[in-house]
């Protein structure tokens, strides 16, 4: 399942644009993560985060909304940390979540906040946030200026523990968790529910993985197994080719060159995954993207092209504006959802 919609940089009305391509925002396998998958959303009013919640919530297992993230793209809007400086938006956000979406599908409702500047305040934060109604908080230990390479703090973490499961709520943490056995040593340490591993699992995802089971995995290993998954599912090429630079690390990528591949077929040769070779091929065919020996003025000549056969067709409709308006405005405003 793939949503997906048209980029609106810059645009008042992103459909006019006859280069503007949709960008995939979402896809789902509903076999292989139902049950699995906990769907993160970035909000700033009640009512989009229950229109955006209802979109997916048949096939996730719980809505989990951000009030940490410091980016001002995120914090501009109202979003993100924002949230933290305005409780009573954040906690109209979560009730409604979990009574519109959480009790009707029978999923979780779920938040993550970031410290803040004390103790007192943070608990007090938690201690409204549990009474929404929410089956899980997770705190990330930093306060919201603090950047990644700043150790986390966790003076208040026991207490924040404490203070959810008072309310029944579950409490898990973030902020430099590298591995599972980190994970759950920690766990124990401050009695939380679950540790969330985040920077290191971009890295090598088998961070996960037990030490009964090896443990974290040679990143090649990882490389190999996450190349065989993004072709068994038609992943994008752009998606592919950005989580593979992720987990390759710095000094291989460089030597393997993967921001100069231009096809899955140059990726699994620069790989050396030379029994994939065919698969490659046939999915860059189904993907239209082996299109390696057009040249840079060939590649410019498709946009002008388009525009002028959007122009043609602009003209050939003009004495029927209805049908041009209702395309309009059905492709600025809801995403286009395929199954």
């Amino acid at each position: 399942m793939t949503f997906s919609r048209l980029s609106s940089n810059g645009l008042k009305t992103p459909a006019l644009n006859p280069t503007n391509k949709e960008s995939v925002i979402y896809r789902i396998h509903p076999e292989r993560e139902k049950g699995k998958l906990i769907f993160q959303i970035g909000t700033a009013t009640p009512a989009l985060a229950v229109q955006a919640a209802r979109l997916v919530a048949r096939d996730v297992a719980g809505i989990d909304v951000n009030s940490g993230c410091p980016k001002p793209f995120s914090t501009s809007g109202g979003m993100g940390a924002a949230l933290l400086k305005d409780p009573d938006r954040l906690c109209s956000i979560l009730e409604a979540l979990v009574q519109e979406v959480g009790i009707p599908y029978g999923i979780g409702i779920s938040v993550k906040i970031r410290l803040l500047a004390t103790q007192d305040k943070t608990i007090a934060l938690v201690q409204r946030l549990c009474q929404t109604g929410i089956h899980g908080l997770t705190v990330h230990c930093r306060t919201t200026p603090m950047r990644p390479r700043e150790r986390a703090i966790r003076d208040q973490l026991k207490a924040i523990v404490e203070t959810c499961h008072e309310a029944g709520v579950s409490c898990v943490m973030n902020g430099d968790v590298e591995d599972r056995e980190q994970a759950l040593q920690l766990m124990q340490e401050y009695c939380a529910d679950g540790a969330m591993i985040a920077t290191a699992a971009e890295k090598n995802p088998s961070v996960f993985r037990t030490k009964k089971d090896g443990g974290t995995a040679p990143w090649r290993d990882v490389v190999r197994e996450y190349v065989n998954e993004a072709f068994s599912v038609d992943n994008r090429w752009a998606n592919t080719k950005f989580l593979l630079s992720q987990l390759i690390p710095g000094k291989e990528e460089k030597s393997i060159n993967i921001a100069q591949c231009k096809s899955h077929e140059q990726i699994v040769q620069a790989l050396g995954f030379d029994e994939l070779l065919d698969f490659a091929r046939d999915l860059d065919v189904r993907l239209v993207i082996n299109r390696l020996d057009r040249s840079r003025a060939a590649k410019r000549a498709v946009p002008r092209e388009e525009t002028k056969a959007k122009r043609a067709r602009t003209d050939d409709t003009a004495a029927e504006p209805s049908d041009m308006v209702s395309e309009i405005t059905t492709s600025s405003i809801a995403p286009a959802i395929t199954v």
